[in-house]
């Protein structure tokens, strides 16, 4: 028999006595590992990684450290919060839409409408790493800046999300992601990851954000940058995460490239501002 188009499917049913009253459960799961991109509009915001909708989340991201936060987040369920689970599901069809302008849309809220009873988490760095590091280091940081450096710091965060956008359209594709550094090609970033794997591995993927961070901050001009700026930037990190090498390494990437650029006198104040951090990491681990 020809299939009725209006009809989406069809299902067999089983007849049950009305005395049977157990409730009927049907499960519903998707799992879409597509990742779409996303509206040019928001990339360089904040709201890029996550739109502070649960209130949980916002009571832990005003008072607490990256460290804290990064641990409660690893076994944070987003689900939980059934209010907010609504309020994205009624709009999934726009929140999972390719260049959306969903008042709602974040990186965090997609994952979560492509991935709906299929035991699969947001990466982890969307919310502890990626959001706080936008919006709690660009309010504290900005207002002590030269204008050189307030505008470094716009476009590193707009260059941040370029690279993550190009890694996820690169893993869609294939299983090799190629991040340019335009101004130290050397610097470049090459990773290789299963194809359309990059969201659902979290360690894979914080590895590939921070593998990132070091082309953006150079192609944003971090070597044009004065002195006074550098020192600010390099001490702006929260004196625990001078512990995570992944830290210590964007540090030292950046810096051997910046050293090129600065000159004798300026690798000179460049070493003591990292002997000062040293000095800060050495007190930690104490």
């Amino acid at each position: 028999m020809a299939k009725d188009p209006n009809v989406l499917s069809t299902h067999d049913a089983i007849h049950t006595p009305s005395s049977d009253k157990r409730p009927v459960i049907i499960e519903h799961s998707i799992c879409d590992d597509d990742v779409p991109p996303a509206n040019d509009g928001i990339i360089g915001q904040c709201e890029y990684y996550y739109r502070p909708l649960h209130e949980e989340y916002v009571d832990k991201s005003g008072a607490t450290t990256l460290d804290v936060l990064s641990a409660w987040a690893s076994r944070w369920n987003p689900w939980d919060d059934l209010d907010v689970a609504k309020k994205l599901l009624r709009n999934r069809d726009k929140l999972i839409q390719a260049r959306s302008s969903d008042a709602n849309w974040s990186r965090h809220a997609s994952f979560m409408m492509r991935h709906i009873g299929c035991g699969h988490k947001p990466p982890d760095y969307y919310v502890s790493y990626g959001y706080y590091y936008c919006s709690t280091y660009g309010k504290k940081l900005m207002p002590r800046l030269s204008p050189a450096g307030k505008k470094w710091l716009a476009l590193g965060r707009k260059y941040l999300q370029d690279n993550m956008e190009k890694g996820l359209k690169d893993n869609m594709t294939g299983s090799t992601i190629s991040i340019p550094c335009r101004r130290y090609p050397n610097r470049s970033v090459t990773l290789n990851v299963p194809q359309k794997k990059l969201e659902l591995n979290n360690a894979t993927f914080k590895q590939f954000a921070f593998d990132t961070h070091v082309p953006a901050y150079l192609d944003a001009g971090l070597a044009d940058l004065p002195l006074s700026d550098l020192a600010k930037i390099g001490g702006q990190p929260n004196i625990e995460e001078w512990t995570d090498t992944a830290t210590w390494k964007q540090a030292v990437d950046s810096g051997v490239e910046v050293g090129k650029d600065w000159g004798g006198q300026a690798v000179q104040s460049g070493r003591e501002l990292a002997d000062r951090a040293l000095k800060r990491l050495m007190s930690v681990l104490k």
